[in-house]
């Protein structure tokens, strides 16, 4: 307790530097352990769940002329068929998504609500247990009509209890009313399937729900029982294939349908994006951890020359090792305390950034095991800490009390400094590769114009209430053209399959883009470059429109020659197996989806009629400019035109800049990380530099009292700074070059990286050193040598 006393009392002292020590450990310590926290929390993804390792998902393959190709949606019959079937299944559902994530739904006294929506079986609970607060969920998924809410949102209703008996409609849905007939406890951050209502799929088609082939739309979870593996599940879901599907039918067609497994705690942590995302943040909190303690020990030794004198006065009056060592202890003790509270009082104050920047609330990254694991982390700061000071001091002889010491320990600051460098030129390249990779994402010109596009969707909305809108919209002397259709450019796109009249053989599968109006490709402005668009007043109910990629594949796999145009395709869903459609026009290929994820299928448009059976619901509008009140104007329009809906404009721009939110986030925490160890960096700089100018007084006065300029004495202080840094920036660049390189490779239109680029960033940051140097050497270089020499 004595120890602990003087160390508090020594926080204060002049000389300790001891302010600097403990802010720049806070902030190398909070920025580092949140980083590790959202690892931890990324790693613990569908952990909560009893038996997790027992939970697999169901995937369908195909193996079409050797090559092979899964996704993860199953027929409606599988996960029924695999539980009646198969001994080692304990248990099995499925669900399919209703709407979209942030589905509106209304009450009866027009309170509207948001939820994600699933229709399942009543077998759901079985496979993904979740605490029950009321009701019973076999009962409420077995009958049509009725659901199960989160807590949070029976919270918004009115209560847990309350909210049961509830009755609600969805938006987009008037007619279908909805029952509450329980509460579950809400499903928590890390899982990777997430949902606020849970209808019952007894009142969806019957023949989606019990087919064996076609109309994949479900996603499919077995629960094998203990001791059972995907292996062993092989040969027991192919026969239950041979009973169920006519897998003859399909290998005349040219392909071989099987199922695999895949274990639950994989779907999200095998995830390319988030292993290289870990990996990366990882190696981030790493080096800001270590910097942050380099820095304390760099200050710790620039401020060993004063403390010389007192601790060898300590062991004059009989000081033994262990009491210097329960002095440095406490010491240590006391700074890393006050540099924690400092950090999560900083955490706290940035609370709403980390939680954007991470995606994940506070108390979801800070669970118990994770805050076991930052202790240990800690706990290995303070012995790095503790241990490399004391052994410093432990070495001071007691002689030292009685004569001038100038003993520098410049190597170990020049180490700690190099390491320092390395790091901060390599997260200062890493920096400007990941912003010129986010600007082209977001300039990149995907095949399609969206500059001045607003769209909205329209679900549940009658076809008068729309083409009522349309024709308000087109009177709007803002609004260059209006159309409509059934999806976006952005979306995932369905698939369907093509083949040739007469024949069983499937060809490809390709990217359904349903119907779109006559003036789609106007709008879009996407190049026809065969034949015509769909034109108005004519019949185009058997008309088809092909991308230039879909014609590339005709030729390998059917052998077409010369002009497509008025030859006859039949797709899969269109067609039913009976109707061609007559391709009317060829478009220049446009990119469906990302650059992170995108769709390298070909693809088709139809055109849209009134009895479409998927109609074009969202209508798109170009502006002739975009501005908040031109945006309000058509807001107004389309509330006015369809009063009995919640109905709003979005803005396309927005929705493409919202794909690559989390590389915006990733980008932001490099620039955060890269700010605070250059900062922590130029604090231990400064640091050094101060304590060399002081250390070096006598030999700056000498030169100078021999005609050295302060000219001179900066190049000479700079110089011994550019010996370490100049290499130390060159490593950091070339490591960044190694890492940069590996990031962009999944990208499917990545920049161009050059060497001047990692050079650049590098002489950004030498020139910031130096910079700093010169400003804290420059009193020194400008003192008069005799005022130095007389104090020295």
């Amino acid at each position: 307790m004595k120890n602990f006393s003087m160390a508090f009392r020594s926080l204060f002292k002049k000389g300790r530097n001891n302010g600097i020590k403990i802010i720049a450990l806070a902030v190398g310590l909070a920025m580092g352990l949140v980083l590790i926290a959202k690892v931890c929390f990324e790693r613990s993804y569908d952990n909560f769940y009893p038996d997790n390792d027992r939970i697999y998902l169901v995937k369908s393959g195909i193996n079409r002329e050797g090559k092979k190709d899964t996704w993860g949606q199953v027929s409606g019959a599988i996960a029924p068929g695999m539980k009646a079937e198969i001994p080692e299944v304990e248990a099995a559902t499925r669900y399919t998504r209703i709407g979209s994530d942030n589905e509106l739904i209304m009450t009866p006294e027009k309170q509207f609500y948001t939820g994600t929506i699933l229709l399942t079986d009543t077998s759901f609970f079985d496979v993904f247990p979740r605490p029950i607060l009321i009701g019973d969920p076999k009962d409420v998924l077995a009958r049509p009509g009725y659901v199960m809410i989160s807590r949070s949102l029976a919270e918004k209703m009115g209560g847990v209890e309350s909210a049961v008996g509830k009755t609600f409609v969805r938006d987009v849905n008037r007619n279908s009313v909805q029952t509450i007939g329980g509460v579950f406890e809400d499903i928590p951050e890390n899982s990777h399937l997430q949902y606020d209502i849970l209808g019952s799929l007894a009142g969806f088609s019957v023949q989606s729900t019990t087919n064996w082939l076609g109309n994949d739309r479900y996603i499919a979870y077995v629960k094998l029982l203990p001791g059972a593996t995907p292996e062993s599940l092989a040969p027991s879901i192919r026969r239950m294939q041979e009973r169920n599907q006519d897998l003859e039918g399909l290998k005349k067609a040219g392909v071989d349908l099987f199922y695999t497994i895949s274990p639950l705690q994989d779907i999200h942590n095998n995830n390319e994006d988030v292993k290289d995302m870990n990996a990366m943040l990882l190696f981030l909190a790493t080096i800001l951890i270590v910097i942050a303690v380099l820095n304390y020990i760099l200050v710790v030794i620039s401020t060993l020359i004063g403390r010389t004198k007192e601790v060898a006065v300590h062991k004059c009056y009989g000081a033994s090792g262990k009491d210097i060592l329960g002095m440095i202890l406490s010491e240590s003790l006391l700074h890393l305390l006050l540099a924690l509270l400092l950090g999560a009082f900083l955490i706290l104050i940035f609370r709403g950034k980390v939680e954007d920047l991470l995606s994940a609330s506070l108390s979801a990254l800070f669970t118990l095991p994770t805050v076991t694991l930052l202790a240990g982390i800690c706990l290995v700061v303070f012995s790095v800490t503790c241990l490399v000071p004391t052994w410093l001091f432990l070495r001071i002889p007691v002689a030292s009390a009685f004569r001038s010491v100038k003993e520098s320990k410049r190597y170990w600051k020049l180490c700690l400094l190099f390491v320092q460098f390395v790091a901060t030129a390599y997260l200062v390249a890493l920096l400007i590769t990941i912003s010129r990779q986010y600007d082209k994402m977001i300039t990149s010109d995907p095949g399609y114009a969206y500059e001045n596009l607003i769209y909205c969707s329209t679900n549940g909305v009658s076809v008068q209430e729309r083409e009522r809108a349309i024709a308000e919209l087109r009177r709007l002397p803002q609004v260059d053209q209006v159309g409509c259709s059934t999806e976006l450019p952005f979306y995932y796109a369905s698939g369907n399959n093509v083949s040739l009249p007469g024949e069983d053989r499937e060809l490809f599968n390709i990217a359904d883009m349903y119907f779109v109006s006559d003036n789609y490709f106007k709008i879009m402005e996407i190049p026809v470059v065969e034949g015509t668009a769909f034109q108005p007043g004519e019949a185009n109910d058997d008309k088809v429109m092909v991308s230039r990629q879909f014609i590339d594949l005709m030729e390998k796999t059917a052998g077409w020659k010369g002009s497509p145009l008025g030859k006859g395709v039949m797709i899969t869903e269109h067609s039913n197996g009976t109707k061609v459609f007559t391709i009317s026009g060829v478009y220049e290929d446009f990119r469906i989806g990302s650059l992170k994820g995108p769709d390298t299928r070909a693809s088709v448009l139809f055109y849209n009629t009134p009895d479409s059976y998927n109609p074009a619901k969202i209508i798109l509008i170009k502006m002739h400019t975009m501005s908040s009140e031109n945006l309000a104007q058509v807001n107004d329009i389309l509330a006015s035109a369809m009063p009995d809906k919640v109905v709003e404009a979005s803005v396309y721009k927005m929705d493409i800049l919202n794909q690559y939110q989390d590389d915006r986030d990733f980008r932001d925490s490099i620039m955060i990380s890269g700010l605070v160890t250059l900062i922590i960096a130029l604090i231990g700089l400064l640091g050094y530099t101060a304590d060399e100018t002081n250390r070096r007084g006598r030999e700056i006065a000498i030169r100078k009292v021999n005609g050295a300029t302060a000219i001179d004495i900066l190049r000479m202080i700079s110089k011994d700074i550019s010996y370490i840094a100049i290499p130390a920036l060159a490593i950091g660049a070339a490591i960044a070059y190694v890492s940069a390189s590996g990031w962009l490779e999944k990208f499917a239109e990545r920049i161009q990286l050059s060497a001047f680029i990692f050079i650049g960033a590098a002489l950004f940051v030498y020139v910031i050193i130096i910079g700093c140097v010169l400003f804290r050497a420059w009193r020194t270089a400008d003192e008069n040598p005799v005022e130095s020499l007389k104090a020295d």
